[in-house]
Order: C-alpha cells, then sequence, then structure tokens
C-alpha cells in the first residue's frame, strides 16, 4: 500500500532527477511504489521513441504506439503534480527550480542542438532556450507549472479550470513556439490533477478488482487504437499542436480535449494498478528516470543516423520485438546509479555557491513559532 507521505522525488520528470517539492515527511522515507511506476513510465517512453520509425508499414506498432502515447506522458505529469503540492515559492524551492530544471534544461537544450546539428546536418541550425528541442519540452514546462502551483493549490475548481485554459489552448495556433507553451498549457489539467490527489486515491486503483479490470480495458483500448489509426492522427496525443494545425476545425480540439483527457486517466489508473508496491530490482532506478528520460534521446536520434533501423528485418514482428528490448535495455542502464554518480555535476548539479545564505531566524520568532505550532 502507499504510504501517506514520502520523500521528495524524482520527475523526468522530476521528469522524467532532482527533488521535488514533496509533502512533508522524514527526509529517508519513499514509497516504492512510485519509483516503480517512474521506472515502468520511463521504460515506456524509451520503447515509444524507439518505434517511431517502425511505424510505416505496420498498422500494429502504431496502434501500440497511439496507446502508449494516450497515457505514458499523462501519468509522468500526474505524478509530477503530486509531488509539487508543498511548492509554494520559498527560497529553497526556488533553488530547486533552478539547479533541477533551469540548469539541465540549458545544459540540454545546448546539447541536443549541437547534436541534432551533427545527425541532421544542419551545421547552422541556432541554439534557441526559448524553442525546446525533443524531449527538453518537459523541463520548460514543468518549470512553468511548479511556478503556478501556489495559484492552482488556491482556486477553487482547479482541474475544470487547467482543462478549460487546455481547451481553449487548441482553438489559436498563434500560441507559437516560445517554451513550447502549447503542450504545456494542454497538458497542464494531469499537473493540477496530481497536485489535487491525496495517497488514498492511489491505494484505490490498486485494489485487486481494478487490476483484474485493468485486463479488458487495455484490451479494448488496443483495439480502438488499431481501429483509429488509419482513421485519425496520434498528433492529438502529443497535445502541441492547435486543432488548425491537424487539420481540423477548431471545435474539435474543444471537443477532443476532455474526450482525451478521460481516456487517458482511465489508461492510467489501469496502468498504475498493474504497478507493484513492493520494492523490486527496479525500484532504485525509479530515482534516476530524469538520466535516463534526458540521456536517451541521443541513442534515440543517433539510430536513425548510424542506420540501425536501415535492415529490412528490423521492420519486420522480429525487428519490433528486438527494438522494443534493446530500448528497454538501454534506458535501465541510463537510469542505473553509476550514470547517476558520473553525470550528476550536470543533472543535479550543487549550485550553493550561487545562492546567498538565508539569514538565521531570530531566536524571538523561533519561539514564537513553536509556541504557536
Amino acid at each position: 500500500m502507499p504510504k501517506p507521505v514520502t520523500t521528495a522525488v524524482t520527475d523526468p520528470a522530476t521528469a522524467p532527477g532532482r527533488a521535488a517539492a514533496a509533502p512533508p515527511g522524514p527526509a529517508d522515507q519513499r514509497d516504492p511504489f512510485f519509483d516503480n511506476a517512474k521506472y515502468a513510465a520511463i521504460v515506456l517512453v524509451a520503447v515509444g521513441h524507439a518505434w517511431e520509425p517502425l511505424q510505416d508499414g505496420s498498422r500494429s506498432v502504431s496502434a501500440l504506439y497511439m496507446l502508449v502515447y494516450a497515457f505514458h506522458m499523462p501519468a509522468f505529469i500526474i505524478m509530477s503534480g503530486y509531488f509539487s503540492r508543498g511548492f509554494d515559492g520559498r527560497p529553497k524551492h526556488l533553488k530547486r527550480l533552478v539547479t533541477g530544471l533551469v540548469v539541465p534544461y540549458v545544459v540540454f537544450e545546448t546539447a541536443y542542438t549541437l547534436f541534432t546539428r551533427w545527425t541532421d546536418r544542419e551545421p547552422d541550425r541556432p541554439i534557441s532556450l526559448l524553442d525546446p528541442l525533443y524531449l527538453t519540452w518537459f523541463l520548460a514546462a514543468l518549470f512553468v507549472w511548479r511556478l503556478t502551483t501556489p495559484l492552482w493549490r488556491r482556486v477553487r475548481l482547479a482541474v475544470p479550470l487547467a482543462l478549460g485554459v487546455a481547451m481553449l489552448a487548441t482553438l489559436s495556433p498563434s500560441i507559437g513556439d516560445d517554451l513550447d507553451l502549447q503542450r504545456t498549457l494542454q497538458f497542464l489539467p494531469y499537473f493540477v490533477l496530481g497536485l489535487s490527489l491525496r495517497p488514498e486515491y492511489f491505494r484505490l486503483v490498486r485494489r485487486r478488482a481494478v487490476r483484474i479490470a485493468a485486463v479488458p480495458v487495455f484490451g479494448c483500448a488496443s483495439v480502438v487504437a488499431y481501429w483509429a489509426v488509419p482513421r485519425m492522427t496520434g498528433g492529438w496525443f502529443y497535445h502541441r499542436d492547435s486543432a488548425e494545425e491537424l487539420g481540423a476545425p477548431g471545435w474539435y480540439g474543444v471537443v477532443m480535449t476532455p474526450v482525451l483527457f478521460v481516456c487517458s486517466l482511465l489508461l492510467v489508473a489501469c496502468f498504475l494498478a498493474w504497478v507493484p508496491g513492493r520494492r523490486m530490482w527496479c525500484t532504485v532506478l525509479g530515482a534516476g528516470t530524469l538520466y535516463g528520460y534526458l540521456l536517451h534521446g541521443f541513442v534515440a536520434q543517433g539510430a536513425k543516423f548510424w542506420g540501425w533501423y536501415d535492415p529490412a528485418w528490423i521492420h519486420r514482428p522480429l525487428g519490433a520485438v528486438v527494438v522494443t528490448l534493446v530500448a528497454a535495455g538501454v534506458v535501465t542502464l541510463l537510469c542505473a546509479p553509476p550514470v547517476r554518480r558520473s553525470l550528476r555535476f550536470v543533472v543535479e548539479p550543487d549550485l550553493r555557491w550561487c545562492f546567498r545564505r538565508e539569514p538565521a531566524q531570530p531566536a524571538r520568532d523561533r519561539d514564537r513559532a513553536a509556541a504557536q505550532g
């Protein structure tokens, strides 16, 4: 059963790394359930990217790709929101935003741009910190979501309001690519929902009855995805374009946003129902999902440049299985403790020297706070 209190947990965030602002609790306490869930989700992220070049000519792979994209990022974002409930803008929280999101964003946005210059043979591609490239959009979005957390924690009907914002975003193709704001707004309801969740909700989805019900739900979802492949674009699940940019009337976005929100939540609940709650071999990897998230993109992009998808057998069923296993293995290695220790200076830098020391609280104020508490 999930414990009602956990320590600061990383996502790709935090996100997919640096500790999120978590509910108060013992500093050394972690719930294996959430680490297991994050590891499973990061594997799905890597596998989804690995399947992308296999979609042409394979309706089955395209259906699985669409199914995975319907819930893997919503699951990550909901967990990120859940562990951001304690964010209130205090100095230590703002420092974590800088060291855990801003610095990795700048580093990996630059690195991915330079890498893309080589793989895509675009030597003049500019480095733009305002236009997130590839995976870095999530760090930019999480930065915006965290900054607005105090607002969402105080307004009434926060989830319906965030859903309304997402619906309006689909109407406007003019939002632009700055900080990938379109995707930030369309994924916002999942983060706000995470802020609203309590530990008992996770206990509900992990009941045996829910685990059993998840089997036919995923079965039906797979059939629907297979049916939908030639009939709709998977771009709706990326949440990065307006309805007009997807070739649909504006009102489609207003309708599709809440429909996809409900479908994604159902699949997220079924996914979490299957996540083990006990400590396992993969539990320790859940603390390193930011590393796996940020690093596996180089392998995914490089695989196309190096011609790994060129052999004909790769595009057959056996090849799809091999690609799946390789992607899962690669991202597992990238989440491992040795990788985290060697790259911590980049992904989770210690920048205490950059910040002023907070003044010590006067003894009289401490006594008054103790008397009131």
